[in-house]
């Protein structure tokens, strides 16, 4: 079986593709600094391998290499808040990562790479229709542009070196173990303390969310069936506004809630776009498959996993 290592595998959906990979019997390697913490559960942690490393120290990461089919690479700065805070922290994670990961590539042998780039790279372009991968993209802010770079990096990559790759631009992942700089967790925890949820503007702008299992269904997939280079949208082509999203939660949890609409702080304008949907059409190509998780189904899912079980 093939052996993997993830970068950034300590979080959200590394540590969710990370279990499931160990349940498949591949090897899997876990490398990350744990900045914001480590969501592997115990099990996992003892069917993996875990170091303790951030992907800007590029002997300690090609060290971490050696022996493995698959690089994933998911180390990043996350959350719209943190990033808009800190804009050259976030594009020396993703430049100086990204050259390592392709160095260590090279230097092990390593024959594919997957990169978490972002439906972010959009920006405002297309808002009339789902967005599919050939368009014309508008990135705005210093994520979305590093992870823009990024794709362009492992494209010449694929070209110059032959070292294939997937870049996996994420529509609004989301499922139990998320933290609250997230939407739904804060909305969920709003909600929970019969506080009012906070929405930026009006609340009809819209996003697609996207479940964790599709998303690390869809990431094992093209890890198996991607050749050469692609970027492939990991959508779920439900185009959902968040006044929406804000009452199902409400609904889920008898929540005393008011919603309260707020005007959005300047620094997240680039981050506010009104709407947000994406094609899975590619994705459905390359591997037969698409995201299928409805809204309430995750919600619901997240709900009784998640936050029953602390009441």
């Amino acid at each position: 079986m093939a052996k993997v290592l993830i970068t950034g595998g300590a979080g959200f959906i590394g540590s969710s593709l990370a279990k499931k990979l160990s349940e498949l019997n591949f090897g899997v390697t876990v490398y990350d600094n744990l900045l914001r913490g480590n969501k592997l559960d115990k099990e996992t942690l003892n069917n993996i391998e875990f170091v303790k490393g951030d992907v800007r120290d590029a002997a300690h990461l090609a060290e971490c290499a050696k022996g493995c089919d698959v690089i994933i690479h998911f180390a990043a700065i996350l959350g719209v808040d943190i990033v808009a805070d800190n804009p050259i922290e976030t594009m020396d994670v993703e430049a100086i990562g990204m050259r390592n990961v392709a160095n260590a590539a090279l230097e092990c042998g390593v024959k594919k790479i997957l990169y978490a780039s972002t439906s972010g790279i959009y920006g405002h372009s297309a808002i009339e229709q789902a967005v599919s991968e050939e368009i014309i993209v508008d990135p705005r802010t210093s994520y979305a542009m590093a992870k823009r770079y990024n794709e362009i990096y492992l494209a010449a990559l694929h070209e110059e070196k032959g070292i294939e790759s997937v870049c996996l631009r994420f529509f609004n992942v989301y499922g139990k173990n998320q933290d609250n700089r997230m939407v739904i967790p804060r909305f969920f925890e709003q909600a929970l303390a019969n506080n009012p949820i906070t929405v930026f503007g009006n609340g009809l702008q819209t996003r697609d969310f996207t479940y964790i299992d599709d998303t690390v269904d869809a990431c094992i997939r093209l890890m198996e069936k991607s050749q050469g280079y692609n970027i492939v949208n990991i959508a779920n082509e439900q185009e959902i506004n968040i006044k929406y999203l804000a009452e199902q939660i409400l609904d889920l949890t008898a929540s005393t809630s008011e919603i309260k609409y707020i005007e959005a702080p300047i620094k997240r304008y680039d981050y506010e776009v009104e709407r947000r949907v994406g094609s899975s059409k590619k994705l459905f190509e390359i591997t037969g498959h698409k995201p299928k998780t409805l809204i309430r189904e995750g919600l619901e899912a997240i709900y009784k996993t998640k936050y029953l079980t602390q009441v």
